[in-house]
């Protein structure tokens, strides 16, 4: 059986292209940047802007903020620049964020799907149309290309190599998705819960995207922490038969990765690898601070091999099954 989540993995690649053609908005390096959204948008939040902080050489220190916390806990100044990422454009916390930010007298900018209803924001940034499947892939990836060209555009003395990067994303996509499907990885994983997704840097992120994929679409309990976090108290927790995927580093972690992973095998835990190289989940080499385009590709295509391995549907969630489906669909969000 192969699911509209296989299809709309394969169509990254082209959505990416195309979002990279878009005249992005300008962002001013010089104010402060504030990247909200909820789930999967707060996880392209996250990356936007460590790539701001990344590019600007620490000249811009953008944060992420849950649209939930921002809507209700954290101020908002005229001298911001918010940017409320959110694919279908209505959900409740982030139209509250650009209503705030409005009052505020802040700079505000939507970057949203091409179907999402008008946003009321000084700016609109679309992306792609709806997804076909619940588990969200392409959105996420084409968020992450305007949100790059956004970044891009920031003065600093990464500018022209992250800009340079962006443009090797597409091809990058494209033998990520020619490596093979990740079988063997689901078969270990399929009947072990929880499962652990540890990286470092922009990887962490990478793996708290991909356990999000993994509940949606597979209905598996997935964890993920940062490489260093894992080591501290949560040992306490490690233990022979669980599964655990370890997203090998681009960039020098200082043998943490190594340690952990000697630790959990010390433990009995059965770890997977990503990274690329010769690891279980390969994805193709490119500049560090593009690894969230292509990090998350093989743990897409594992979600897709658990869900059948699982008997689960990822493109409706859960696929018309009670009391799943009363509840999740009385859900507001």
């Amino acid at each position: 059986m192969r699911f509209a989540l296989e299809d709309q993995i394969a169509a990254q690649p082209d959505m990416v292209a195309n979002a990279l053609t878009a005249d992005p908005p300008r962002l001013d390096g010089g104010r402060p940047i504030i990247f909200t959204g909820i789930g999967t948008s707060l996880h392209a939040a996250r990356i936007a802007a460590a790539w701001a902080w990344h590019v600007s050489g620490g000249r811009s220190r953008a944060v992420a903020v849950d649209a939930h916390d921002l809507a209700l806990r954290f101020p908002i100044t005229a001298e911001d620049q918010v940017v409320v990422i959110s694919h279908r454009g209505y959900k409740r916390y982030p139209r509250a964020v650009l209503g705030k930010a409005r009052a505020a007298g802040a700079t505000t900018i939507a970057v949203v799907g091409t179907d999402a209803p008008d946003q009321q924001a000084d700016v609109v940034a679309r992306t792609c149309p709806d997804e076909t499947a619940g588990t969200f892939t392409v959105s996420y990836l084409s968020s992450l290309a305007v949100l790059g060209g956004m970044v891009a555009g920031l003065e600093g003395p990464y500018r022209e190599r992250f800009a340079a990067a962006l443009r090797t994303v597409p091809q990058a996509l494209k033998a990520t998705l020619a490596e093979p499907a990740p079988v063997r990885a689901a078969e270990g994983c399929a009947a072990g819960e929880p499962l652990l997704l540890v990286g470092f840097d922009l990887d962490a992120i990478t793996a708290a995207e991909a356990a999000l994929k993994i509940k949606e679409g597979a209905r598996l309990w997935a964890e993920a922490m940062s490489t260093e976090f894992s080591l501290h108290g949560t040992p306490a927790a490690f233990r022979a038969g669980m599964n655990v995927i370890s997203i090998t580093p681009g960039t020098d972690d200082q043998g943490r990765t190594n340690t952990l992973r000697a630790l959990l095998a010390e433990l009995g835990a059965t770890v997977w690898t990503s990274g690329e190289d010769d690891e279980e989940l390969r994805f193709a080499p490119v500049d560090p601070l593009m690894r969230p385009f292509t990090s998350i590709v093989p743990l897409q295509r594992l979600t897709a091999e658990l869900a059948r391995l699982r008997g689960t549907d990822p493109d409706t969630l859960h696929g018309g099954v009670e009391p799943w489906l009363s509840a999740m669909t009385g859900l507001e969000l």
